[in-house]
């Protein structure tokens, strides 16, 4: 059975009356924890395409760079974007029913922002309510704020990338303790502790362009230092 089976098969529960609560804390363990992750980028990637009014054919090609699909589980995976589109949930009860499934594995979280805001400039343009709705979204999933200011310039073009954002850090850090966060989110970064994190393989790839910004980051700073 493809993941892409198991995830129609978990979100037709949506379609039949079954609690969207009640689906996620079905998929709490492996192996399907995997198959939540991509249904929780799915559903708010459904509903983010209603803040900016169209689904692009460059958002279908982001969202596959992100997760493969096969052509046999191509009408499973329409399947699954349509009935989450066309729940009548809101996103803001996806995303804190999401930050319920996951507790406090904030990295998983910060994934799942990684792979919205790919798929949001997958067209070239971050639309204003795109940028209130991944906002809203990194809110609820408790995401500091210059985190997920650090995080926006990483991946929005116009928004230069502040060093000390991408770390998580300030210029006022001592450089040995910014040294030693640099060290561990490249341990986190590393693609067994991803897929550990219950990340689809698919999804890792998402990693290298963090792994070159964080590498990035460090050495401006220890250059300025």
């Amino acid at each position: 059975m493809s993941i892409w089976t198991r995830i129609s098969e978990a979100l037709s529960a949506l379609a039949s009356g079954e609690a969207l609560s009640a689906v996620f804390d079905r998929l709490r363990t492996p192996p399907e924890r995997s198959v939540a992750f991509t249904i929780a980028v799915i559903a708010l990637s459904a509903k983010m395409a209603k803040a900016d009014g169209l689904v692009t054919r460059d958002e279908v090609t982001a969202f596959r760079e992100v997760f493969q699909i096969a052509e046999s589980d191509e009408e499973n995976a329409a399947k699954v974007f349509n009935l989450a589109r066309q729940d009548v949930a809101g996103f803001e009860e996806y995303a804190v029913r999401i930050r319920g499934m996951f507790g406090a594995e904030a990295d998983a979280l910060y994934d799942l922002m990684e792979g919205l805001f790919h798929i949001a400039m997958a067209d070239g343009i971050y639309h204003p309510n795109e940028d209130l709705f991944l906002e809203r979204v990194a809110e609820i999933f408790e995401i500091p704020a210059p985190e997920f200011t650090g995080l926006r310039s990483r991946f929005v073009p116009n928004a230069t990338p502040d060093p000390y954002n991408v770390l998580g850090v300030t210029p006022d850090t001592p450089i040995d303790e910014i040294r030693s966060v640099w060290r561990r989110m490249v341990r986190e970064t590393h693609p067994d502790r991803m897929v550990a994190r219950g990340v689809p393989e698919e999804a890792v790839k998402l990693a290298e362009k963090r792994l070159v910004d964080i590498n990035r980051a460090w050495e401006e700073i220890s250059e300025r230092g």
